[in-house]
């Protein structure tokens, strides 16, 4: 079976499923494709040797392009691909671009589409991402939903039960592996000078906050302010540092501790010990789920509804980011004491195993 990935995400949620997949089937029985999606090293190389992974099988080259380019380029060699090589199932995660192509190009090869991490639903038509999870969501075979709530976008637009499989999120298998013991863990903070519940670690990195100078100027002035207060960690994404420049906001830097991207393990070490996080990825208001820490979400819109009904993310405005980490952090102890005992909304560390298991099955009824 082919397993289509191409950021950093991806890497890091497909991990645990060519794992399981190589236990089920045997070494190797995962076809791993990487587009490139991502190419930056600090984005994407360093993950492969991190979460313990061959270097893929096929590497395409779809890094920097526009979105149009990009699924058209990728749609066309993936399909050349699946035509090669024939695999008897594609498997695609999340909402990229990469998703998106790898399923149009398993529709129109034939070939049986598994889509991990189905249902998730923003409704704002704003975000390519939306149009990327519904188209693939409707040309997927097996939908393997997160969540309940997953389970029933899924229903409302028509998507028949026997395609949809409530799985969880493999991102709770992913932070498990990766988390590092906690004597490590301190010694990477003290690498930047960091104490536990001490500092605020941020990142942003999506177009909504990036390519407006004005809505970029905002987030970069509220992350200063709050270095008033305590650290601020900002692992910078290698977009965002360019539109930083572009904005000329790059003088309110010298307030905030900026870095190059980090690495999984290292990136689990600092959000599971900073007193509060600040940023617009998806990922990121999973992982605090099961780190068991308040984020504060920079976004229009989230389809990650149930991180914030159990009370790990707060949806804010840029505007809103200083008085909402002052109200976090007035009652600290107490949130944390909270988040200990909430149980992490997505799952409970099997979705890998039931992803391989559903994705072998239905290879065998395609075979029938």
């Amino acid at each position: 079976m082919a397993v289509v990935v191409g950021t950093r995400p991806e890497i890091i949620k497909m991990a645990p499923v060519i794992g399981e997949v190589d236990a089920l089937l045997g070494k190797g029985s995962a076809l791993v494709i990487d587009t490139g999606q991502h190419f930056d090293e600090s984005m994407s190389g360093q993950f492969w040797r991190e979460l313990g992974l061959p270097a893929p099988e096929v590497k395409l080259d779809a890094g920097g392009m526009t979105r149009a380019g990009c699924l058209g380029y990728l749609t066309a060699e993936l399909g050349r691909v699946f035509a090669a090589c024939a695999p008897s199932a594609v498997l695609v995660q999340g909402d990229t671009n990469t998703t998106a192509a790898g399923a149009l190009a398993a529709n129109a090869e034939g070939i049986p589409l598994v889509h991990i991490e189905a249902g998730l639903r923003s409704y704002d038509r704003a975000m390519p991402e939306e149009h990327n999870r519904v188209i693939t969501d409707h040309l997927a075979d097996l939908c393997c939903a997160v969540t309940p709530h997953n389970h029933t976008n899924l229903a409302l637009e028509g998507i028949p039960n026997g395609r949809v499989m409530l799985t969880g999120n493999t991102i709770v298998e992913a932070v498990h592996s990766q988390l590092p013991s906690t004597d490590d863990r301190l010694a990477f903070l003290g690498s930047y000078g960091m104490r536990p519940d001490a500092y605020v670690l941020a990142t942003i990195h999506r177009p909504e906050n990036t390519d407006d100078p004005r809505t970029l100027r905002a987030i970069i002035e509220a992350l200063a302010g709050l270095a008033d207060r305590m650290p601020v960690l900002f692992p910078m994404h290698p977009r965002t540092r360019q539109a930083v420049k572009e904005a000329k906001c790059e003088d309110l830097l010298s307030r905030i501790l900026v870095v190059d991207p980090v690495g999984s393990r290292a990136f689990l070490s600092l959000a599971a010990h900073a007193a509060v996080l600040i940023s617009d990825s998806g990922g990121v208001a999973e992982e605090v789920t099961v780190l068991k820490r308040p984020l504060v979400v920079v976004r229009c819109s989230t389809e990650r509804a149930e991180s914030m009904e159990a009370g790990f993310s707060h949806l804010v405005a840029p505007h809103q980011i200083a008085s909402t980490v002052a109200e976090i952090l007035s009652e600290h102890q107490e949130l944390l004491a909270r988040l200990a005992k909430t149980p992490c909304p997505y799952g409970n560390g099997t979705a890998a195993a039931q992803i391989a298991r559903a994705t072998s099955q239905l290879i065998e009824l395609r075979k029938d």
